[in-house]
């Protein structure tokens, strides 16, 4: 049977809309809402997840089935029944994959399991012992030492991953050799959602230039109620969540913006909106004879099972790409399903470079 088995680091909102879908696409067999039915072999209800990796008490050392929904996640719960497996949630390491004002936050933060952290070898091990194909990265923004030691678990237990954080893994060269020279594939770095607020602001970016009409100035602030939006209060914590939402819109602009005339990044924790999230968005540009022309826009969406289609979607070519043993970042995959790829690629481009069919090669990092 053509499976695909994988772990997921960090059981949050985002792993809780991951594994629901792939149990709604189970037991319906329907298409709805999928942005490729089937990449190669494939199919999201061919997707096992098979290992959880977390730090909360309440997730630690419990069925993934049921940890998913656990505190502090607030995400919709769309697919409440998920039907029981092998799979466990393993306690993983801190170090920086939390903010300390995050464990001050009562039933909205997290709650530290009192348990032993396990060595690189420990979760090499899990993850070998689980015959893991693909790791998923989901960790908090900011979390650049926990990522690194994850991904020195991956090469070392030949799994492929997706970066679905702004940690810079695919797209920076050094991390992204160690990955080719091993054979493993990597989609990366931070996940898109299907129709999310980078992705908006990148098609309107686009839609401006393509008409001739010149972008003076844009923002994009968005607000929510998840522990996404409360860890990202440490702003300290944002340099590369700023930078990787920032470099995706300007890849879609006909001309760079100085940085005073672009302004994106979130704006405020609101705790009532929960995994609802809230874009306010402006451009401010010059059409014909020089006359100006703006553009508001509000959207509104649910933000984990908005990411999950291009988490499920990046998931099987990764593991396309490694039946096919081929290495390194994966180019179009990165570029059409994260913000900041190793190559940026209007969104056109790159969705006609994928080819989901099962005997074509996919292209990786030269």
């Amino acid at each position: 049977m053509n499976r695909v088995r994988v772990a997921i680091i960090g059981v949050g909102n985002c792993a809780s809309s991951l594994v629901q879908g792939a149990a709604f696409y189970r037991r319906t067999g329907t298409a709805q809402g999928l942005i490729h039915e089937a990449v190669g072999p494939y199919h999201a209800a061919d997707v096992d997840f098979v290992l959880g990796i977390d730090i909360d008490r309440r997730k630690v050392g419990k069925p993934l089935s049921e940890a998913i929904f656990a505190g502090p996640n607030n995400t919709m719960v769309f697919e409440p029944v998920i039907p029981p497996s092998a799979a466990q949630v393993m306690m993983g390491r801190v170090l920086d994959g939390v903010a300390s004002h995050m464990t001050e936050a009562g039933e909205r933060g997290f709650q530290l399991a009192d348990a032993p952290e396990p060595t690189q070898q420990d979760i090499v091990a899990a993850l070998r012992d689980n015959r893991v194909d693909v790791l998923i990265n989901f960790l908090p923004v900011g979390s650049q030492a926990a990522s690194a030691f994850y991904m020195e678990c991956a090469l070392e237990a030949g799994v492929g991953v997706v970066n679905a954080i702004p940690v810079f893994i695919a797209s920076d060269p050094e991390w992204e050799a160690r990955f080719r020279q091993r054979g493993l594939p990597i989609v990366g770095d931070d996940i898109k959602a299907q129709v999310g607020a980078t992705i908006v602001h990148r098609t309107l970016s686009s839609l401006f230039s393509t008409r001739g009409a010149t972008i003076e100035r844009t923002y994009q602030l968005n607000t929510g109620g998840n522990t996404d939006f409360m860890n990202m209060l440490d702003r300290e914590r944002l340099t590369y969540k700023k930078l990787s939402k920032t470099e995706a819109v300007q890849a879609a602009l006909s001309e760079r913006l100085d940085d005073e005339n672009i302004r994106i990044g979130p704006s405020e924790y609101v705790p009532w909106q929960k995994d609802n999230k809230i874009c306010f968005l402006r451009l401010e540009g010059t059409q014909w004879g020089g006359v100006p022309v703006n553009l508001e826009l509000r959207l509104s969406v649910e933000d984990s099972p908005n990411a999950a289609a291009c988490a499920m979607d990046a998931i099987r070519f990764c593991k396309l790409a490694r039946d096919r043993g081929i290495g390194g970042a994966l180019v179009p995959e990165s570029a059409y399903y994260c913000k900041h790829p190793p190559v940026q690629m209007a969104e056109e481009e790159a969705l006609a470079s994928l080819d989901p069919r099962p005997n074509i090669r996919l292209d990786a990092a030269e």
